[in-house]
C-alpha cells in the first residue's frame, strides 16, 4: 500500500485509540470511557441549549424563558398559557420547525460524511460524492422550473428532490457493483460520474427554462437553505434519518473502524468489506437524501464536522459518530442564524456560511497532510 493511500486515511491507528486495547489495560478503556461519556454529555447540553438560543433569535428577538415557555405549552406541560399569541404563533410556528430541521440536516449530513471518509479511505469525502446532491438538484429543478409533480402541491418540490437523490444513490450503487463487489475505488468514481452527468442535466434545465425568477430559485436551492423548514411529513423524516442513522451507524461502529482501517484488516476480522460497505451504502443514502430533500444540497457540513468530532472524541466511530451527530446539529443551526441575520431582512444561502468556515478548515487540513508527509 503506497504512502499516499495510507495518508489518505481516517486515523485508524490512532495512539489513544489502541494502545489501552492492546496492552490490555482495563483502567485505560475505562477512563476513556468516561471521558468520552462525559464529552458526549457535555455535547449534548451545549447542544440542546443551541437550539433554545436559536429559536429565539430573529427579527423578532424573544427571550429564552418565552421561549421555552411556548415549547413546553405545545408539548402539553402545565405551564401557563403564553400570553403574546403573536410571539407563540412565531415560536412554534414558525422557529421550532425550522431549528429542528437544521439539527436534523447537520446531524445526517455530519454521519454521513463520516462514514463515507471510512469507507472510502479518504480524508476529503463527503456525502455528495455519492452522487446525491446531483439528482436532487435535476429533481428539484424539474419541479420548479417545469412544474413536474405539480399534483403532489406544496410537496412538489421535496418530494422531487428525494427521489433524485435515491435515484442518483441508486445508480451510483449499479455501477460500482461488480461480481457483488463494492470497491472504494469504483464508489468513488461511479459517484463523480454520476454528480457530474446529473448536475449537467440541471444545468441544462436551467439554461431550457424561460423564468429568470425559477432559474434564481433553483440555484438558491442549490446552495441550501432551511426555509422550507415547516411542520410536514419532510420535517419527520429528516428527524427520523437522523436519529436512527446515528443509532444504527454508532451500532456498527466496529464495521466503519474494520474499513477505516484497510480491506487486508477487515478480512482477517472476518469482515466482508463489500458487503459491509453495501449496507453502510443504503444507510447514508437514506440519511443524505432525507437531508438534501429538507435543506438543499449544503456543502462542508459533512466534510469539516467529522473531523473535528475525532480531534475531540478520538477515532473510534462509537464515539465519533453520535459526536459527529451532535456537532453537526449545533454548526448548521447557528449557521442558519447567521445567515438570516448578516444581511436582514435578505436571507443568505445557508451553504454560503458553511463554505465561508469549511474551506479555510479545508486548507488547514491540507495543510497538515502535507506537513505530516514531509
Amino acid at each position: 500500500m503506497s504512502t499516499a493511500h495510507r495518508s489518505s486515511a481516517p486515523s485508524a491507528a490512532d495512539p489513544a485509540a489502541t494502545v489501552p486495547a492492546a496492552s490490555g489495560d482495563p483502567l485505560g478503556l475505562r477512563a476513556r470511557a468516561r471521558r468520552s461519556t462525559l464529552l458526549l454529555t457535555v455535547l449534548t447540553g451545549l447542544v440542546a441549549l443551541s437550539l433554545l438560543l436559536c429559536v429565539g433569535i430573529g427579527p423578532v428577538p424573544l427571550s429564552p424563558a418565552l421561549t421555552l415557555q411556548v415549547i413546553a405549552h405545545h408539548l402539553g406541560l402545565p405551564v401557563p398559557v403564553p400570553a403574546d399569541a403573536a410571539a407563540e404563533a412565531i415560536v412554534w410556528s414558525v422557529r421550532v420547525p425550522r431549528v429542528l430541521m437544521g439539527a436534523a440536516v447537520g446531524a445526517c449530513l455530519a454521519i454521513s460524511g463520516a462514514a463515507l471518509q471510512a469507507m472510502v479511505r479518504n480524508l476529503l469525502a463527503d456525502p455528495y460524492i455519492l452522487g446525491v446532491s446531483g439528482g436532487a438538484s435535476t429533481g428539484a429543478a424539474a419541479a420548479i422550473l417545469f412544474g413536474v409533480g405539480a399534483a403532489l402541491g406544496e410537496y412538489a418540490q421535496s418530494v422531487l428532490a428525494f427521489a433524485g437523490a435515491l435515484t442518483a444513490a441508486l445508480l451510483v450503487f449499479v455501477i460500482a457493483r461488480s461480481n457483488g463487489r463494492v470497491t472504494s475505488l469504483r464508489l468513488l468514481l461511479s459517484g463523480v460520474a454520476v454528480g457530474y452527468a446529473l448536475s449537467a442535466v440541471t444545468s441544462l434545465l436551467i439554461f431550457s427554462s424561460d423564468s429568470a425568477e425559477g432559474s434564481r430559485s433553483v440555484m438558491f436551492w442549490m446552495l441550501g437553505s432551511l426555509s422550507l423548514g415547516r411542520w410536514d411529513a419532510f420535517l419527520a423524516i429528516a428527524l427520523v434519518a437522523a436519529v436512527l442513522g446515528t443509532v444504527v451507524l454508532t451500532v456498527r461502529a466496529p464495521l466503519l473502524d474494520a474499513l477505516a482501517a484497510g480491506d487486508g484488516i477487515a478480512h482477517g476480522l472476518g469482515i466482508s468489506p463489500d458487503r459491509a460497505r453495501i449496507g453502510l451504502l443504503v444507510i447514508v443514502s437514506l440519511c443524505t437524501a432525507a437531508a438534501v430533500a429538507g435543506a438543499g444540497a449544503i456543502g462542508f457540513v459533512g466534510l469539516v464536522i467529522p473531523h473535528l468530532a475525532r480531534r475531540l472524541v478520538g477515532s473510534r466511530h462509537r464515539v465519533a459518530i453520535p459526536a459527529s451527530a451532535l456537532l453537526g446539529a449545533g454548526f448548521l443551526v447557528w449557521a442558519d442564524v447567521v445567515a438570516r441575520l448578516v444581511m436582514a431582512p435578505r436571507e443568505l444561502p445557508i451553504g454560503v456560511i458553511t463554505a465561508a468556515v469549511g474551506a479555510p478548515f479545508l486548507l488547514i487540513l491540507i495543510r497538515r497532510m502535507q506537513a505530516r508527509e514531509g
